[in-house]
Order: C-alpha cells, then sequence, then structure tokens
C-alpha cells in the first residue's frame, strides 16, 4: 500500500508516494488513479502540511524560514510570493549543453565569467528569481562566497513546451522581464523550444524574435556568443 500525504501548495497538490514528492496540478490529481489504483493508495490526514506562509516579506526572511523547514528545494521569493521552480526537465538538457559549450569558447569564460544553471539572482531585497541560465563574474562568485548577494547580468529562460504560441508573451509579461532589468541585467532570452524561437529582451519594453538561420547574439553584454537560432535545434 502506498502511503500518501497531501499538501495543497498554489493551487496543485503535492503528494509523497513511497517518500517521493510528486506535484500534481488538479487536472492530473483527478486522473491520478490511472497511475495508483485507488485501492492501493492510503490517505493519510495527519500527514497534511500547511500552505506556504502569507507573512515572509524579504528574502532573508524567506531563507531564514527555509532554513528552519530543512528545505533545499528551488524557489522564487517575489514581493511575499514564494514561487516553486521546478527542476529542469532532461528533454531541455540538449539547450544548456549547445548553450555552455558555446560559452567555453567565450574570451569571457577565459576571464573566469561562468554560466552557471539554476542559480540565485537577487534582484532587491524583496526579489529572488532563478533563471534556468545565469551569468556571473569571477568578482561576483569570489563575493557569494563571503555571503555578498548579486545579480547576474544576462538571463536565460526556458519555456515549456506545454506553452501555446499565444500565452509565451503574456506569460513572460507576467514573470518578468521587469525583475531582472529592476536588479541591473542588461540581457534576457526566453527560449521556446516548442517553435523554435528566441525572444530577446535588451529591456522591459525592447524584444525581438530570433528563429531559424537568424544569427543572435549576446553582445555587448558577452561578446563572441552568438549562433544561428536553427544550429541549437537541429538533431
Amino acid at each position: 500500500v502506498f502511503v500518501v500525504s497531501l499538501v495543497v501548495l498554489s493551487g496543485c497538490t503535492n503528494v509523497l508516494i513511497d517518500g517521493i514528492e510528486i506535484v500534481l496540478f488538479p487536472a492530473i490529481f483527478t486522473q491520478a488513479a490511472h497511475f495508483w489504483p485507488i485501492d492501493t493508495v492510503m490517505i493519510v490526514p495527519e500527514l497534511l502540511i500547511e500552505e506556504f506562509p502569507a507573512t515572509l516579506k524579504t528574502v532573508t526572511e524567506f531563507e531564514a524560514w527555509q532554513n528552519e523547514q530543512g528545505d533545499e528545494g528551488n524557489y522564487e521569493f517575489v514581493r511575499g510570493r514564494i514561487i516553486p521552480e521546478p527542476a529542469m526537465k532532461q528533454n531541455e538538457f540538449y539547450i544548456v549543453k549547445f548553450l555552455t559549450r558555446l560559452f567555453i569558447g567565450t574570451e569571457a569564460f577565459r576571464e573566469g565569467y561562468e554560466l552557471l544553471q539554476e542559480g540565485d539572482s537577487y534582484v532587491d531585497t524583496e526579489r529572488k528569481r532563478i533563471p534556468d541560465l545565469a551569468l556571473f563574474s569571477d568578482e561576483q562568485i569570489k563575493k557569494a562566497r563571503n555571503g555578498v548577494q548579486s545579480s547576474t547580468l544576462f538571463a536565460v529562460e526556458i519555456l515549456s513546451d506545454s506553452e501555446k504560441e499565444n500565452d509565451i508573451i503574456e506569460k513572460i509579461t507576467e514573470r518578468g522581464p521587469q525583475d531582472y532589468f529592476d536588479a541591473g541585467v542588461q540581457l534576457v532570452w526566453y527560449i521556446a523550444p516548442k517553435f523554435q524561437k528566441i525572444y530577446a529582451y535588451t529591456s522591459p519594453d525592447d524584444i525581438r524574435v530570433f528563429r531559424g538561420e537568424q544569427i543572435i547574439s549576446a553582445a555587448p553584454v558577452l561578446p563572441g556568443f552568438q549562433f544561428a537560432v536553427a544550429d541549437m535545434f537541429r538533431e
């Protein structure tokens, strides 16, 4: 018999099945019996966990609460909202591989810059974002070791394949890139694998969409980091 505890978080349901935490969104939860027959599932009410606290105001308060809970999950924090950030899916690994290998050939890499995956990028005392890839200088990395928080210079977000093309801009507008630019970020890319497009922002209001054989460049933020969009999606 599977032991299941339910956790209601931000419109979805977290379940623990044999010690493995799984997030089930409402539409999926109603079909859970397709995966775990109802006669093999036992609901344990006493294991119910409360929703995230709504009283936290700053990133420092949130991170202190997270440490107290012993929770090492990835969460963005935006003005009191705790936003779970799921780990990158394996079908997105090829994008990271392409970009990180390209980065190794840049002068920035030779100067000690790093293109890091799913790391904290601090906006201000009330906001922390976690881009899929983020550029940090050697100096920022050394200071971070001593607790000095900073923001990335260049952020990359990979959009879910479940997004409809008409919803992409709406989602981008809702989740950013304003936070990034408020922190001093100079360039934000949103990569849409399903449509093989990259939405490049140089300010909250300046966007250009790249596709196919068009050359996209991260200069002047990251000189030498450029490629034809189609190259990233070739099998």
